[in-house]
């Protein structure tokens, strides 16, 4: 199929050829991440650290990565945007080699704050403000919902398939090619040079060479106070979701069910397809009902089902509900992701999309060391009680104060 009819199929109409590169670059990172979320608790109970230590841990890769986008979204303005994807990218490869050859827990903690790891099933990295900036550039206002769908799906599709290859070391183990410990490493090393793939990639971009009035950023100013409280919501929201994130989620089923890291990938490959499956039905919901209100009606039900997995008895049953709640959690994300570059104009898109998710790592960071330290205590799905419930808060405060907010395309 020839490109240009591949892109007329596959993105949405009036898209530029950028977002096929910066979609395929999502994807290689979604990868990498997916089998990371998974085999960081493993590796690390493998090196006889405890569930408080993977806490804090996986808290220190959310606190690092929050200070950079902050930083990214803070200073962008100052910087050609090649040169804050060439450094994100760099950070990438060394941050997987460093997690391949250090074992000690505070040299590990110190790559974890100051590297692009990522312990969640979504996009908490450096990465993210800046690739969405790009896209929201990239299409016309009624194409962009559309197009963060296919940025999510992409996200959450390869990023199952990811979860799938954490069993790689336990097959290289299992034939005697590499010791379980080695093969493991190997895949932090596989995280590293992805970073120079998504690189090559990100050098072809036309936009990123720009310097129209279309792609400068400059500093947040009338825009200013809404994406403060927009951020100050997603705040509490991941917040909530730091107690819930793919590696704690791995780790109370491990402790709770005994299940193997082969099972758990088996697991959270349905999870993330269920979840790439839906961002398919956002951009025709959000049409329908609005930004805000596909972002509020989708995820009540998926937070009921959170907290209702965390009360089954069998695993069975837990996972029934963690596939329930697959399904509906993530519609948001690409209406969330829109609604946030439309209500400000072109110029603020960096700063605010920086701005916006910084809460994304800076409140979910504290949240996994106090999920770890209460499966210290107990087996029993106390994380996903108190994700549940908090996320339930945040979304009937976000209908109370943003529903009349509408977006250019809804006025």
């Amino acid at each position: 199929m020839p490109r240009s009819a591949l892109r007329s199929w596959w993105l949405p109409p009036g898209t530029s050829p950028d977002a096929s590169l910066i979609l395929a670059a999502r994807g290689i990172r979604a990868f990498t991440d997916g089998y990371v979320a998974l085999l960081l608790p493993y590796y690390l109970t493998l090196l006889g650290y405890s569930a408080f230590q993977v806490g804090l841990i996986a808290t220190a890769t959310l606190l690092g990565s929050g200070v950079l986008t902050l930083l990214a979204g803070v200073f962008a303005y100052r910087f050609r945007m090649r040169a804050l994807l060439t450094s994100a990218c760099l950070l990438m490869l060394a941050t997987g080699l460093g997690f391949a050859a250090v074992t000690d827990f505070w040299p590990l903690l110190l790559i974890a704050i100051i590297g692009t790891l990522n312990p969640s099933s979504g996009d908490v990295s450096v990465f993210s403000p800046l690739e969405q900036s790009l896209l929201s550039h990239a299409a016309a206002s009624e194409s962009r919902t559309a197009l963060f769908a296919r940025y999510s799906l992409v996200g959450h599709l390869v990023g199952a398939l990811g979860a799938l290859f954490a069993a790689a070391p336990g097959v290289l183990a299992h034939w005697d090619v590499l010791e379980l410990k080695a093969a493991t490493q190997a895949m932090f090393v596989l995280y590293g040079l992805s970073g120079l793939l998504a690189l090559a990639l990100y050098r072809r971009l036309a936009a990123i060479g720009s310097r129209s009035d279309a792609t400068r950023a400059v500093p947040l100013g009338p825009s200013k106070r809404i994406v403060l409280r927009l951020a100050a919501l997603f705040s509490l929201d991941s917040f909530a979701g730091g107690f819930a994130v793919q590696s704690l989620l791995a780790l109370w089923l491990y402790l709770r069910f005994d299940l193997s890291v082969e099972t758990a990938g088996t697991i959270f490959f349905w999870t993330g397809l269920l979840a790439a499956a839906s961002f398919l039905a956002a951009p025709l919901i959000a049409r329908r009902i609005g930004l805000i209100n596909t972002m509020v009606f989708t995820h009540l039900p998926a937070n009921v089902f959170c907290i209702l997995a965390a009360l089954m008895p069998t695993l069975p049953l837990a996972v029934l509900f963690l596939l329930l709640r697959a399904a509906l959690s993530s519609l948001d994300v690409p209406a969330r992701s829109s609604y946030v570059m439309a209500v400000v104009s072109p110029a603020e898109r960096p700063a605010a999309a920086s701005i916006a998710a910084v809460p994304r790592s800076l409140a979910a960071a504290v949240s996994p060391a106090i999920s770890g330290f209460l499966l210290t205590i107990t087996s029993f799905g106390w994380p996903l009680v108190v994700c549940g419930a908090l996320k339930i808060v945040y979304d009937l405060m976000l209908l109370g104060l943003f529903r009349k907010v509408k977006p250019p395309e809804e006025r």
